[in-house]
């Protein structure tokens, strides 16, 4: 959107009177942010800036979860929803995001165990969304079909194949509520409480897809994400545990290599897409390798 088009949209969904004061925060690869004040409060504003469908988003889904999500304060309030419009109007979650010394302290590893089995309990807006480790394959690997090779996957899609069985084989659990885009500039924390901001990949899946998520994206070493594992469960894990999570975890850096190859190939003209997205995939690329 344009910035008048900001300004009329906020003019009219900001609650209270007057003029908004606007200021555009750093741009996400899905989305453009925006805080509005007005009348001394502070809102979130968020519109979309890329079409949901090509890379696995249900903002439909997202607004029934945070309605579920912010009544137990694991989410901003929501002012305004329009998911086919791509626009989330939701009050400002106060507080600070942790840096990689932060989620690593025993306490924080602790905090976050216990946040998600905050999420994991959350009754599950109805109708589902239900997807597995496999659904997120195939939607990337269909996504991308028809369009230019992909340097790093096809290499390792025999290896995805024997994880996915591996995983089928282990004893699991019914599917919860997974946020499933964990990482820290998607959590606030406001000294007494965590919150998590974009919930657009949010589905029904294995818990463990959450746990998988945290500890690939903060690329967590074998003590942290055994301390996360312990920390959740409550207990000393089992083998069986331990191997689904390093499986998961495995099959979670490999849906993100998938996304991050469709994000690519959807922004081909030069400087379309951030460099960053580049690095990453050849950084997760290397990492699957590795394991």
């Amino acid at each position: 959107m344009l910035p008048l088009e900001i300004e009329r949209l906020a003019l009219c969904r900001v609650p209270g009177s007057g003029s908004v004061d606007i200021r555009r925060l750093r741009g996400g690869l899905m989305n453009d942010t925006y805080r509005v004040r007005r009348d001394a409060q502070t809102f979130a504003l968020r519109v979309a800036s890329r079409h949901e469908h090509e890379f696995g988003l249900d903002r439909a889904f997202e607004a029934r979860v945070l309605a579920v999500a912010a009544a137990q304060d694991l989410a901003p309030a929501i002012i305004y929803s329009d998911p086919q419009g791509g626009i989330l109007l939701s009050r400002w979650a106060a507080g600070h995001r942790w840096n990689s010394d932060a989620l690593r302290r025993p306490a924080n590893v602790a905090r976050i165990a216990l946040l998600l089995q905050r999420i994991h309990a959350l009754p599950l807006p109805s109708p589902a969304r239900i997807m597995s480790p496999k659904s997120w394959v195939d939607y990337y690997s269909a996504a991308g079909r028809g369009t230019a090779a992909a340097p790093y996957t096809a290499a390792l899609r025999d290896s995805a194949v024997t994880r996915l069985a591996a995983l089928a084989a282990l004893p699991g659990t019914g599917p919860v509520l997974c946020h499933s885009d964990l990482h820290t500039l998607n959590l606030i924390d406001d000294g007494r409480t965590l919150k998590l901001l974009d919930w657009e990949y949010a589905h029904a899946s294995d818990p463990f897809w959450d746990l998988a998520g945290w500890s690939a994206n903060n690329d967590l070493n074998a003590d942290l994400t055994e301390s996360l594992l312990a920390n959740y469960s409550g207990r000393c894990p089992t083998p069986d545990e331990r191997s689904r999570l390093a499986t998961l975890t495995w099959l979670y850096d490999y849906v993100c290599l998938l996304w991050s190859e469709r994000y690519l190939e959807s922004a081909r003209q030069p400087g379309a897409a951030p460099d960053g997205v580049a690095a990453r995939a050849a950084r997760l690329a290397a990492r699957l390798s590795g394991k």
